[in-house]
């Protein structure tokens, strides 16, 4: 607006009489006015001259007058002002309307700080402090009435409940039961430490045998190894002598889910002494006052054991090893025992359970191998009829997977012509017992397709010249 009426005003200049010094600032609006020209009369505030002409460009100027005065005081020196006599004075510094103005500069008008944000970054809303700053312990004010001189050296930690006997069975089984599949005797020493057993420490060893009853034998060597891991870090020799105090009065309602439970319980208190967490007395001390069956062929199980231990049996080995952890060797070792066991008995439920007993699923196919070879080595029909049987009883039980049988017979094709060294008829008799397999259901079409055939010689007319050709069939 100021720029418009500097325009105006340039381009209508004001003449020295047509406005006179006696206007002083405030006087159009108080309306006191002085008239010192005697052709000049005021109607209503408004200086009147003779012509009508001059009456309008006198209104004008002193509305832009007033205006430029008020946006003068408004920017405080800078722009454009008016001087005393109505001449419009610019200015060096920016117009108000520039965003580099100070009118929308939110910078500090005082001239001090360096520009960063306000505490640093560490204020605003939400914010706790800059980052990586470290607060000081607070100091405690003695004069505070919530003081308390009791609590200023207290130390402070979560304590956790004794376990209950109500909940003992509830969150140790879990335990022991995870055990069985990781095996890590120090992750069970943590978790049991965290429960803050108390009085129900001597319950674990007989909790962890009560489960290994009805599990496997390599489970029974984790039990075992489990109880000499925890025997003096977290239990002591008189919670193990009380938890098989326990186990033998409580054998007349184990042996009702576990027949074989006093033989069982004997072999871990055997070793129990072996590993020299059960003192050697701790069987003496029950000589004569023992009433229990049960208990009495436990504990003449244990005496038998440490006696033969003796004689250079080792009652480490009397779970033996896990089926992962033995040599393969061994392995095919106890197959070929099973095979020629099953092969003078006949009883395929034995055989069924001693496989199982290796807890080896992965490698049945070397069971199947060699069931094969002792079939095509065999020179009756009985033993070639018994090892069909018991093939088509593990195929029927699940106990050999469709793939486990699938590689068998695979192994056995691609070493036919290393077992036909051995055994002239080896081609011969693997194609009669392929077929015969297929026709009881042990193995499907492509697999027997894929039988190799051993290539026959035969003799061709008189015409060829008596030149022997091999063919394949």
């Amino acid at each position: 607006m100021a720029t418009d009426c500097e325009a105006w005003l340039n381009a209508n200049p004001v003449e020295a009489g047509d406005l006179s010094d006696s206007f002083l600032s405030g006087d159009e609006d108080n309306g006191v006015s002085l008239i010192s020209n005697k052709n000049i009369n005021e109607i209503n505030g408004n200086w009147l001259t003779s012509t009508s002409s001059s009456i309008q460009e006198a209104r004008l100027k002193a509305k832009a007058k007033r205006r430029l005065r008020k946006n003068s005081s408004r920017d405080s020196g800078r722009g454009d002002s008016l001087s005393d006599n109505g001449d419009v004075v610019r200015g060096s510094l920016v117009a108000p309307t520039s965003p580099k103005s100070k009118l929308l500069d939110r910078k500090s008008r005082l001239g001090k700080g360096r520009g960063l944000p306000k505490k640093g970054g560490a204020g605003g809303k939400g914010v706790w402090g800059r980052s990586g700053e470290v607060y000081e312990q607070e100091k405690v004010d003695e004069k505070d009435p919530n003081y308390d001189e009791a609590q200023e050296n207290c130390v402070y930690e979560a304590v956790v409940p004794p376990l209950e006997e109500k909940d003992f069975e509830k969150k140790v089984t879990p335990i022991v039961q995870e055990y069985f599949e990781h095996g890590d005797s120090n992750e069970v020493a943590e978790l049991l430490a965290e429960l803050n057993l108390g009085t129900m420490r001597s319950g674990v060893p007989s909790l962890a045998v009560a489960m290994a009853l009805e599990a496997k034998a390599s489970q029974r060597e984790l039990t075992s190894r489990l109880l000499a891991d925890l025997c003096g870090s977290l239990l002591s020799r008189s919670d193990m002598e009380s938890s098989f105090d326990k186990l033998l009065r409580e054998l007349p309602d184990l042996v009702l889910d576990t027949p074989g439970a006093p033989q069982l319980v004997g072999q871990f208190i055997a070793r129990a002494v072996s590993d020299q967490i059960l003192s050697k007395s701790f069987i003496e001390g029950y000589k004569g006052r023992v009433d229990c069956e049960f208990t009495r062929s436990a504990l003449e199980r244990a005496t038998v054991l440490l006696k033969m231990s003796l004689g250079g049996l080792r009652v480490e080995n009397q779970w033996g090893a896990g089926g992962g952890q033995r040599p393969v060797t061994q392995l095919i070792k106890e197959m070929n025992l099973l095979l020629k066991e099953y092969i003078l008995s006949g009883d395929s439920k034995e055989a069924e359970r001693c496989l199982r007993d290796l807890e080896v699923p992965h490698f049945y196919h070397e069971f199947v191998y060699e069931a094969i070879v002792t079939a095509l080595e065999s020179k009756g029909e009985k033993t070639f009829k018994m090892v069909l049987q018991l093939l088509k009883s593990f195929s029927a039980s699940s106990v050999i997977t469709v793939d486990q049988m699938r590689r068998g017979y695979g192994r056995v094709y691609l070493d036919i012509a290393e077992i036909n060294i051995d055994v002239p008829r080896a081609y011969f008799i693997l194609e009669q017992f392929v077929d015969k397999s297929f026709n009881m259901g042990i193995i499907d079409v492509k697999l027997r397709d894929l039988c190799p055939c051993r290539g026959r010689k035969r003799f061709v007319s008189e015409g060829d010249g008596g030149v022997v050709k091999l063919e394949s069939c």
